[in-house]
């Protein structure tokens, strides 16, 4: 008998991975939307026996999307109500877009895509850094009457964070409904997790989907990393800073961040209402509909504006499709700033077609990045962009956290997520297009200056790497579509 299994047990095994494989790499074939995705997966599938299978049930399989189809079928989809949207703007495009007629086909693209208006009378104002962007946002809590929903990746327990809890705190107390939703991973960026220490806080604050449970750790891969706060259903604010000290530069953080964020009021907040709402729906099971988060539309400023949700869901790839329509659109100018740049190839296409036909290509990233990894990996692929003529700038540090697209002095993407695979295609992002010039004005002149003061990248500069280099680098780049 022993000699039977000694004799036996390799052959077995071999079937089993065979069997195993061939299942994974067919769901692999039929699933991807991605064909180097599919090809990548299949290849670690057969090369990696067992392992690499595993790896995919874990990380590769988007299990999200189907659930998140049952809970839309069980229940009513969360939104403001019709008659409170405000009025559509598509249908104003020539009016608005007096100088600017060729961004028109830039608002039925955004339009085919999200299927959501675009609307008009919202002011947008821009915060620069927790300094400026935590105060508004408190002094928004502490004036709340009505109701509080907040949505944040990462929610510190630090110096920041425990006057975040302390106004919810006080908020609730004198009967404002609060609603608090953080990512399960960025909840564990301090010690302790905002969600233990604030539970004693009188508000309802819960995690996007837990990871603590093993048979759930596929999910680690899908986090909601959008920031989202609206109070009484009218005001809002949005953009790319989470909450923790390290935004403020006042206080001297150890690893001090700039970033940008977003004071917005006007009909258009009642879609990032809508895009919490079905978050916390998602989450708790818990429907917010009703005047209570949705208070009646006013026109505020002279911008129009729609947002723009993204996630490996119903909402997949929305955010990519507006940045491809914008930059096909460009005609004399576009500024990336983002700090972390690992776009596709047809992204890379579109910029460098965009560049090759006379449009200004500014892309300022940080020059001390936060995650060695993901630098190294953007730089393996620079190249790609600097020999068709795109300008790379290094900002200076602080480390430069903003995610923001300029078009043309014209239009505005701003928002969290980042021109990397995981923000395109993982994770759950929330952005706004924005038809405001004086806004597009206002940032164009900041991120001008700070182009002025970045050092200018040149191919030259990438070609010299040196060898170990340049292989640290490239494999790194092998990991993109996780980074």
């Amino acid at each position: 008998m022993d000699s039977f299994f000694t004799y036996w047990w390799p052959h077995v095994t071999a079937a089993l991975h065979v069997v195993v494989a061939v299942l994974a790499s067919a769901h692999a074939v039929m699933r991807k939307r991605d064909s180097r995705s599919a090809v990548g997966w299949v290849g670690l599938i057969w090369l990696a026996p067992f392992v690499g299978t595993l790896l995919y049930v874990w990380l590769g399989i988007n299990r999200i999307e189907r659930l998140a189809r049952s809970l839309r079928t069980q229940r009513p989809h969360p939104g403001p109500p019709a008659e409170v949207i405000g009025p559509p703007a598509d249908a104003l495009a020539p009016a608005f877009l007096a100088g600017d007629a060729h961004l028109g086909s830039l608002v039925e693209l955004i339009g085919d895509v999200t299927r959501w208006p675009l609307v008009a009378g919202n002011r947008v104002t821009p915060l620069v850094n927790g300094d400026e962007a935590y105060p508004a946002m408190l002094a928004a809590i502490d004036g709340a009457s009505r109701s509080i929903t907040l949505c944040s990746y990462i929610f510190n327990y630090d110096r920041a964070g425990r006057r975040f809890v302390e106004a919810l705190s006080r908020a609730a107390a004198r009967g404002v409904a609060v609603r608090v939703l953080i990512d399960d991973v960025g909840a564990r960026y301090s010690w302790p997790p905002t969600p233990w220490a604030a539970r004693h806080g009188g508000f309802r604050i819960t995690t996007f989907l837990p990871t603590l449970i093993p048979w759930r750790f596929h999910y680690t891969n899908l986090r909601i990393h959008r920031k989202i706060m609206v109070v009484d259903g009218g005001l809002g604010f949005t953009g790319g800073i989470n909450i923790g000290e390290g935004n403020c530069l006042a206080l001297g953080p150890r690893a001090p961040i700039q970033d940008m964020h977003f004071r917005i009021a006007g009909p258009v907040v009642h879609q990032l209402q809508a895009v919490f709402a079905e978050d916390w729906e998602f989450s708790t099971g818990e429907v917010l509909e009703g005047d209570l988060w949705f208070a009646a539309p006013s026109s505020d400023g002279p911008g129009f504006a729609r947002g723009i949700p993204c996630g490996p869901d119903d909402d997949f790839d929305k955010i990519r499709l507006a940045m491809h329509g914008a930059v096909a659109c460009a005609r004399s100018s576009i500024i990336v700033v983002t700090p972390y740049f690992l776009p596709d190839a047809s992204l890379i296409t579109a910029l460098n077609v965009a560049a090759m036909r006379g449009v200004e290509v500014e892309i300022l990233l940080p020059e001390v990045n936060n995650l060695r990894l993901v630098k190294w990996a953007s730089t393996a692929q620079l190249w790609q962009v600097l020999q068709r003529g795109c300008r790379v700038r290094l900002s200076p540090p602080p480390f430069e956290h903003t995610k923001l697209v300029l078009v043309d002095g014209a239009w505005t993407l701003l928002g969290s997520a980042n021109w990397d695979a995981r923000s395109l295609r993982l994770n759950f992002e929330f952005n706004v297009e924005c038809y405001d010039r004086e806004l597009a004005a206002a940032l164009t002149t900041r991120y001008r200056a700070k182009i002025a003061r970045s050092r200018l990248l040149t191919l030259a500069d990438v070609d010299g790497r040196s060898v170990p280099v340049k292989l640290r680098d490239g494999v790194a780049r092998l990991f993109a579509p996780f980074l």
